[in-house]
């Protein structure tokens, strides 16, 4: 979990937390002369608006894509649509091929893709609601890891952009993403 435990955060804190991250993760960017890009699905462009919440955030923010659909995911980042039927639009497969698909379309060193199961329905045994994956590239190097957040649909997708600015955050500063 990131941060405060959900059951205490209130709103103001909530956006208190990702304002923070996300200031921190541009004075990075900056320092790196480097942009971020973001390739969402469950967040709903939730991630790049956090990053671009930030003053000045034109000087390292490239491009968010919002492929909330499997035919966006397709027609904006080239995702195969062989992945859709297995492993499934909420897999390994399907946010990495997002992230590198966002680095290339836009130029940015950086980027972040997310695919996951907000809720409240659309889980499966599976994959219960709360299933969210992530990757993150910084040039060559690629990471995806998966998640089972808690939480209702705004507490899944809370965590989510947490989790991905804090590794946007580990892979600027030179490390693993949730490894740092």
């Amino acid at each position: 979990m990131y941060g405060i435990p959900l059951a205490r955060l209130t709103p103001e804190m909530a956006v208190d937390e990702i304002n923070q991250l996300s200031t921190q993760l541009g004075a990075y960017l900056q320092r790196l002369d480097a942009q971020v890009a973001t390739a969402e699905s469950c967040t709903g462009g939730g991630i790049a608006e956090a990053i671009t919440r930030v003053a000045g955030s034109s000087a390292w923010f490239e491009a968010g894509y919002i492929t909330y659909s499997n035919a966006q995911k397709t027609a904006q980042l080239e995702v195969p649509e062989a992945l859709f039927s297995a492993p499934g639009a909420v897999s390994r497969e399907v946010v990495e091929s997002m992230a590198r698909a966002a680095q290339r379309k836009s130029g940015a060193r950086f980027s972040v893709a997310v695919s996951g199961i907000a809720g409240p329905s659309g889980g499966s045994p599976e994959k219960p609601v709360g299933t969210v994956w992530l990757a993150w590239t910084d040039g060559a190097r690629l990471y995806a890891q998966r998640h089972l957040f808690e939480g209702d649909r705004a507490a899944v997708r809370h965590q989510t952009i947490l989790c991905a600015l804090h590794g946007l955050l580990h892979l600027c500063a030179g490390e693993i993403p949730g490894q740092g």
